[in-house]
């Protein structure tokens, strides 16, 4: 209640300043223009609602491509996921890192990276992200796989024979997969295998994260209480000389360090603020995509069966002999053999991801949707795709509500062919973005929610407790990614005695 309070707080404030600002009025050949009774908050408030009923009931009254006014920025969302590759297509004039590159800097703290004083900086920040690929991927795929065995082993892995332990199945997430990533991303303290402060810093990072929404919507910082403490304090952790003194740090860490040592008109706070980004990059999606997975699993026990003998059979293909005393090591090519766990995760995505697809208009033009039909678009508006909408059409896929394991499974191998109206279908599954929006650590992402996923079955019976309602996303962060759930379930686990 408090943060919508605040949100409400700086919409008044910003209504104050803009009080005569004048009304648009839809020109020829513009789509359908949406404003809302509110000046300058226009649907923001029905948007953040429940953005997906509010898209679907818009498209059922004004067709596939609408322009809706949301906290003073127009938005024309286009919702036939047949017109996305008309989209991704326009990069010179609808550009993505307009809008990241303003909105990141403000809500981490640190200058924007097209300053004139930071020539070159935006495109060689974009060169790291070539290591979170090929050799680069595999060294980070391997360093994750250690760093998993490392927690689960001394924090929930006791003797064979022990008993059930209870715990919150978000909590359990976030715990393991936060600090697993951070020491694969970030390094160890020189002297220890973990920090010791880490369980303080993952609370701390809750707190940002919590506000995240707002300060992605540009509420000012000043507005939101003690969130600019918190991320002072995040920021302090990644200081230069703190980070330097860290061991078995990622190449991608050590080389973006190198890169933003480059520009003395970088402060340290501003170097600790772009590591800060990455540490968000990294987990803030990638927790929750981890809950829903092993959620869906643990809720469809026969679909559990499917995965836990695929990684059997990976296993013995790879003659080795699991032993609950020996740390497993599962590298890339095993990892993509593992055909169902990668559909229960997609699967999985599907169902929790409320990602938008954002573009910003550099030029008043026609934007050609297809052979038949274009439409005009002003300098400065948005462009949006909400996949959401195209992951719950069931027009593509049958029973959108439910869980499948093998929906993205055919003839044993990764399902890519999906269509619509007959039409297969370019962008089918989009929780990570679409063309140069497209997260750049979407393969590493996925890999350690396989490998976290793959050591619980190995080594733990796991099972949801009985008695507790099903879980619910939570849309307060719909448009931003993967939705969190709207309250935690428990589940049980303990050591298996026996594979």
């Amino acid at each position: 209640m408090f943060p919508l309070l605040l949100l409400l707080l700086a919409l008044l404030l910003l209504l104050l300043l803009l009080r005569a600002q004048r009304a648009r009025t839809r020109r020829d050949g513009e789509p359908p223009l949406i404003s809302g009774w509110i000046p300058f908050v226009g649907k923001a408030l029905e948007f953040r609602r429940d953005a997906h009923q509010f898209l679907d009931e818009q498209k059922k009254k004004f067709g596939d491509v609408f322009t809706v006014r949301i906290a003073g920025k127009y938005m024309t969302f286009i919702m036939d996921p047949l017109l996305y590759p008309s989209i991704t297509r326009h990069g010179r004039q609808l550009d993505f890192h307009e809008f990241s590159d303003k909105v990141a800097p403000e809500t981490f703290g640190y200058p924007p990276v097209l300053a004139g004083k930071f020539p070159g900086m935006h495109e060689q920040i974009h060169r790291c992200y070539k290591l979170l690929q090929g050799d680069g991927l595999s060294a980070l795929t391997e360093s994750m796989m250690d760093n998993l065995m490392l927690v689960l082993r001394q924090d929930h892995l006791g003797e064979e024979g022990g008993g059930w332990t209870s715990v919150s199945m978000y909590e359990f997430c976030n715990a393991v997969m936060f600090e697993a990533t951070f020491l694969t991303m970030f390094g160890r303290p020189a002297a220890d295998s973990r920090h010791a402060d880490m369980g303080q810093l993952r609370r701390d990072f809750g707190r940002f994260d919590t506000m995240f929404p707002l300060l992605i919507a540009q509420i000012p910082i000043w507005l939101l209480g003690q969130t600019k403490a918190t991320r002072d304090k995040l920021i302090d952790y990644f200081l230069p000389h703190k980070l330097s003194s860290w061991s078995n740090t990622s190449l991608f860490i050590r080389t973006r360090s190198e890169l933003l040592d480059q520009y003395e008109a970088l402060k340290d706070v501003d170097k600790g603020a772009h590591h800060l980004t990455i540490l968000w990059a990294s987990v803030g999606n990638t927790v929750p995509a981890t809950f829903w997975a092993l959620y869906y699993l643990l809720s469809h026990p026969e679909a559990l069966q499917v995965v836990r003998q695929e990684l059997q059979s990976i296993l013995s293909l790879s003659r080795v002999q699991f032993s609950r005393d020996r740390d497993v090591r599962l590298d890339r090519d095993q990892l993509e053999k593992l055909v169902y766990l990668g559909s229960a995760i997609n699967e999985s995505l599907r169902l929790s991801s409320a990602s938008m697809n954002i573009r910003v208009a550099q030029e008043d033009f026609d934007l050609r949707l297809d052979s038949e039909r274009s439409v005009a678009v002003r300098k400065g508006d948005f462009i949006a795709l909400y996949p959401q909408t195209m992951h719950m059409d069931p027009k593509i896929y049958n029973d959108p509500q439910s869980f499948r394991l093998d929906r993205f499974v055919q003839d044993g191998q990764e399902k890519t062919d999906f269509f619509k109206d007959g039409l297969r279908l370019k962008y089918y599954l989009m929780p990570f973005g679409s063309g140069s929006s497209r997260c750049p650590g979407r393969h590493f992402a996925l890999n350690e929610i396989k490998q976290f996923l793959s050591l619980l079955l190995l080594y733990m019976d796991l099972q949801l407790e009985e008695g507790q309602s099903a879980a619910t996303l939570d849309s307060n962060r719909a448009g931003l990614g993967i939705l969190p759930p709207a309250t935690d379930v428990r589940f049980r686990y303990r050591p298996r005695s026996a594979v």
